[in-house]
């Protein structure tokens, strides 16, 4: 039988809250079994270059990343916002360490085609070695990565979060139970965006295409839900969507995703 694995993508609302943070941190650390976290940091860095004079360069919501660009967000994610979380982890004795791609090669990227739009350093996700990952859960480690891959030739690259977070379960669903988590600020997939209990229990594939039609799953939502998807169809066991509610004991209020 397969060990199980909870792997974690928290979301930008709850970097910038610490208190809110606060309690996921204690939450997740409380978690059993092998687990994972991974996180972005935009807000953060959009935040940090207006103080240093960079423009923050944005396209339906996506970062394009030149040279100067890139050199603030491996400031951010790597360095301000990753050793933050591991620090507080460390605070809740949960044995954190902090990662990007590069670190034991572990997420390997190619630099995004330029096609209608040149992204800059932005990286398309080709290989997660499940090996190096494995290794640290064996000796008990928790591996927290940012938002960052390389492509084994010393070129950093900025990579979606949410993306990071389906490709590394799927590469671990290979040995282990995954579940993948997507921990953001409300109850899960809203039925109405105006009514923060109006949670969509139980998405499969059947009901989110009427979901789309009707227009009640809509923009930001619709890349997330396809990269659930994308999980499910290449092995990963669960995917849930929810707020840090979801990893308390008796929690019920959230969105699960099945084929």
């Amino acid at each position: 039988m397969k060990q199980k694995l909870s792997i974690i993508k928290i979301g930008g609302n709850i970097i910038e809250d610490q208190d809110y943070l606060s309690q996921f941190l204690k939450l997740f650390a409380q978690l059993e079994g092998r687990k994972i976290l991974v996180h972005g940091g935009g807000k953060r860095a959009t935040d940090l270059g207006k103080r240093l004079g960079i423009e923050s360069k944005m396209v339906e919501g996506r970062r394009i990343t030149d040279a100067q660009s890139l050199e603030l967000v491996v400031m951010v994610y790597a360095g301000l916002v990753n050793k933050n979380i591991v620090a507080q982890l460390q605070a809740n004795n949960s044995n954190a360490i902090g990662l990007s791609g590069a670190d034991a090669n572990t997420v390997i990227a190619v630099k995004r085609p330029v096609n209608k739009l040149d992204f800059g350093f932005v990286g398309d996700i080709v290989d997660v070695n499940a090996g190096s990952i494995s290794v640290l859960l064996n000796a008990e480690f928790v591996p927290v990565f940012c938002a960052l891959t390389h492509d084994t030739k010393g070129q950093l690259f900025n990579t979606n979060a949410d993306t990071i977070a389906s490709e590394v379960a799927i590469a671990m669903s290979q040995a282990y139970d995954t579940t993948l988590y997507y921990c953001f600020e409300k109850k899960g997939v809203l039925r109405s965006v105006t009514d923060e209990d109006s949670v969509i229990q139980k998405i499969n594939r059947e009901n989110y295409q009427k979901l789309k039609q009707d227009k009640i799953v809509a923009d930001g939502m619709l890349p997330k839900l396809d990269n659930c998807f994308h999980a499910l169809n290449k092995e990963v066991q669960r995917v849930c969507i929810g707020d840090i509610s979801m990893f308390e004991p008796e929690a019920q209020l959230f969105t699960t995703i099945t084929l």
